[in-house]
């Protein structure tokens, strides 16, 4: 990538459960869009946050985990950088995981603009995973979590069982689908979803650690 003023600083945040026989070297090939969109030579090269304050791109062997937590300046085909990775990280990924990227609009000045103008912050919620239902499942469970969050504020916990079997229903429904199409016969999407834009509703914080 040409080093410009670029538009976007792009947040990357994530925790990924990886089988036990991955190594370091076959991250390293699954995360080569994102540490070569960087400009570097390696992971270990490109692993570094833009903020020294993230951790950035680190495995723990021993865990099997990979942790991002990561910053990079780009421009809008960080996203084909992304896809490209979720390809990868699904044949290294042990079960199901989210990735939450968030697009700063750089060039935003929230003191100065006017009043009708919006910031063009964005952010994208991606999933890994080994099969297509493990995909399904992080989607479920996020999906579950967000709806008990909400409806919390207005009715009693115990009394929301219904909603979560009429979310459960809505997954058997598409995943039954899926195995029912020609889809099944190829690899799971690591682009499995994605959340609303952020313009208009107030920038996203960051991830404090």
């Amino acid at each position: 990538m040409s080093h410009y003023t670029a538009p976007f600083e792009i947040h990357v945040h994530g925790q990924v459960q990886l089988r036990a026989d991955v190594d370091f070297n076959q991250i390293q090939e699954a995360l080569k869009p994102l540490w070569k969109y960087a400009g570097a030579r390696s992971l270990a090269d490109g692993a570094a946050s833009a903020y020294e304050e993230e951790p950035g791109i680190q495995f723990d062997a021993k865990e099997h985990v990979l942790q991002m937590c990561w910053t990079v300046s780009g421009d809008e085909d960080f996203r084909q950088s992304l896809d490209e990775m979720c390809m990868s990280l699904n044949e290294l990924a042990e079960q199901g995981a989210a990735i939450e990227v968030t697009f700063y609009d750089t060039e935003f000045d929230e003191e100065e603009a006017p009043e009708d103008e919006d910031a063009r912050d964005d952010f994208v919620m991606l999933f890994v995973g080994p099969t297509p239902a493990a995909i399904m499942q992080v989607q479920r469970d996020l999906l579950v979590q967000d709806v008990i969050n909400l409806m919390e504020r207005h009715f009693d916990g115990s009394q929301l069982g219904g909603v979560v079997s009429e979310i459960d229903k809505l997954f058997s429904q598409r995943f039954d689908a899926l195995v029912n199409s020609l889809e099944i016969g190829k690899p799971p999407r690591g682009l499995g979803g994605q959340g609303g834009s952020g313009h208009g509703g107030g920038r996203r914080p960051r991830h404090l650690h």
